[in-house]
């Protein structure tokens, strides 16, 4: 399945949008699996804490990682019962642990910007590019990069 469509504009890019800590994101729709709420998680004992632990969606280990903790903000507040996207990485299922799923935007590729200089440097690096939208700005949350810092820091520990 790809997340490119050509149409006489240029080509399209789909995007599954995510509010983390009142920043929006975007993640490409060929990488997201399924959207879901989160039940019950195992705390996995010496984990790191962008490691939220682990469930079992539908017979399948899941890894859930903590967004907010990853991006370094705080925990939220509100009290919400949290949701996850769920992606896949080398055959492994993981969470993405967000505060909110928002709408699928169709998005034109060339559109797409390098990361400003003053984005966030924890934004910054896990961000693949950025759509400027009206009034607001879409972080593309590169999902390997988001899982793969995990594992380094899992190594360093």
């Amino acid at each position: 399945m790809s997340n490119k469509m050509q149409t006489s504009e240029g080509a399209m890019v789909e995007y599954v949008t995510a509010m983390i800590g009142g920043q929006l994101f975007g993640l490409p729709i060929s990488r997201v699996q399924d959207v879901f709420m989160l039940e019950r998680v195992t705390r996995v004992p010496l984990s790191s804490r962008e490691i939220a632990g682990v469930l079992n969606l539908r017979g399948r280990i899941v890894t859930v990682v903590d967004m907010r903790a990853r991006l370094g903000l705080p925990k939220p507040e509100d009290g919400k019962t949290a949701m996850a996207v769920g992606v896949d990485l080398r055959g492994e299922s993981y969470g993405l642990l967000i505060d909110q799923i928002g709408e699928v935007l169709r998005l034109a590729e060339d559109g797409k910007e390098e990361n400003p200089v003053n984005l966030d440097p924890r934004m910054a690096k896990l961000a693949g590019g950025v759509h400027r939208l009206d009034g607001q700005l879409m972080v593309v949350l590169d999902v390997d990069r988001v899982l793969e810092l995990k594992t380094e820091v899992q190594m360093a520990a």
